[in-house]
């Protein structure tokens, strides 16, 4: 695992394969960084799957309203959804979409972020500008690397746990 320089400000999630590390930015991001640290600290991403996964490009989870595989799972829904809290206005900056960053997902109106993100698989340099880029994996690429493709995969896998370092 990855030295944890700042545990208020690095997420860890549990996939089948191991443990993810994510370094958060709150300084390139602050609005989504505090979201993604309060839908973690309510457990609200604990077994929500990766509903929209595409090989070279990236793997799409964080619906916590239709993607939690032991609550009112519907996969055709996963995707659908965020939380109940209100949507954040874009937060771009000039970091890249580059292999191993996290970007949040939104619909068309860059302003309608909320709890969806995705992770690129490479550099995906045409999403710059257009998408908010909140994070980066530190260590256990390779299993984001493994989750399973698919849009929607027929058996997704999913976050087993989301936890702030400083909570765990």
């Amino acid at each position: 695992m990855a030295e944890i320089k700042d545990p208020e400000n690095t997420i860890l999630m549990e996939l089948k394969g191991g443990t993810v590390t994510i370094e958060l930015l709150p300084a390139v991001a602050p609005k989504h960084v505090e979201r993604m640290k309060e839908l973690a600290r309510a457990g609200a991403y604990d077994n929500v799957v990766f509903h929209r996964v595409i090989d070279g490009f990236m793997a799409q989870t964080g619906d916590v309203a239709n993607g939690n595989a032991e609550k009112d799972f519907n996969l055709r829904r996963a995707g659908t959804g965020g939380s109940d809290l209100p949507d954040l206005p874009a937060e771009f900056s000039k970091l890249p979409h580059d292999r191993g960053t996290i970007g949040a997902a939104r619909s068309q109106n860059p302003n309608s972020a909320n709890s969806q993100f995705f992770i690129n698989f490479s550099d995906n340099n045409f999403l710059n500008g257009q998408y908010t880029v909140y994070g980066r994996v530190v260590s256990g690429m390779e299993h984001v690397d493994a989750i399973t493709r698919g849009e929607p995969p027929a058996n997704p896998d999913r976050m087993i746990s989301v936890k702030v370092a400083a909570d765990a």
